[in-house]
């Protein structure tokens, strides 16, 4: 003979927040978890770490304005010059975000609710590209405030500030698509690491060597297009066609034509963003 038991379950009747609201309470989880927030101290080590390396050059520039009147670090090289901080960063964290929910196997769970694969793989890139841009960007604003406070002579360089910070959101979004996206095909965080970083070491030591070898060939024209192996010189090119800054390549070499850079920009963030999306619908399916 069977018993029904009341165990107390209750229907939810409180407030329904919507899709909007899961998304940037999962972009906010995401970036929390970033930064180690909420997490054990350990956690907070690396990227805390990388943060303070980052802001070193910045403090050195505001020395040096203050000491000898001179600016330091140019805001629109300042992604490349301290760029494997940025990708050690990237390589560091990326795996935080999306190793554990493949590992436990928990993305059914998400997706129970209203949340849709497009809302968790957006939330997640919105966590990683403001991330990534608050590492760029606070030590750049700092040596923006450092200059005004200071006041060298002859106006700030307000110009080259602001299109510093948006081509910065431009690499964050770039890096953020890529490293997500390279991190999601293992949920193994060492191996999620690793990924990442030999990605980086190769476009970067690929650079110098193909440049040099189409250079040395009398192929210029070609050798430029080597610099768009790299994301940093990439962006780079990007904004040396938009606003007109020098480019911070090895010896200043020459990049590609501004448009042709632009276009493989952003066919490279639709690539990422295209292989994120495709992966967890397949860890979806399953």
């Amino acid at each position: 003979m069977s018993e029904i038991y009341d165990i107390g379950y209750r229907h939810y009747d409180g407030p329904r927040l919507g899709r909007a609201h899961s998304f940037r309470a999962l972009a906010v989880h995401s970036l929390r978890g970033i930064f180690g927030i909420g997490r054990p101290a350990r956690s907070k080590i690396v990227p805390f770490a990388l943060v303070a390396i980052m802001l070193m050059p910045a403090v050195v520039s505001i020395a040096l304005m203050a000491l000898i009147k001179e600016r330091g670090i140019a805001y629109s090289g300042f992604a490349v010059i301290m760029q494997a901080v940025v990708a050690i960063f990237l390589a560091s964290q990326s795996p935080t975000v999306v190793a554990p929910d493949l590992r436990h196997r928990v993305l059914p769970l998400y997706l129970s609710r209203p949340v849709s694969v497009a809302d968790y793989v957006g939330a997640k890139i919105a966590a990683m590209t403001v991330a990534v841009f608050l590492l760029v960007a606070v030590p750049l604003t700092l040596i923006y405030v450092g200059e005004v406070v200071v006041d060298l002579p002859g106006d700030p360089a307000t110009g080259e500030y602001a299109g510093s910070m948006l081509m910065a959101l431009a690499l964050a979004l770039l890096l953020a698509a890529f490293g997500l996206a390279l991190a999601s095909f293992t949920p193994r965080r060492g191996l999620g690491v690793a990924s990442v970083m030999v990605v980086y070491l190769l476009s970067s030591a690929s650079v110098p060597i193909v440049y040099g070898t189409l250079y040395s060939t009398g192929n210029e024209a070609a050798a430029s297009w080597a610099w768009l192996l790299n994301p940093f010189w990439l962006v780079d090119s990007v904004q040396s066609w938009l606003f007109g800054t020098p480019p911070h390549s090895i010896e200043g070499a020459a990049y590609p034509s501004g448009p042709v850079s632009l276009a493989v920009l952003v066919l490279l963030i639709a690539i990422g963003l295209g292989a994120l999306a495709l992966r967890y619908r397949k860890a979806a399916a399953r």
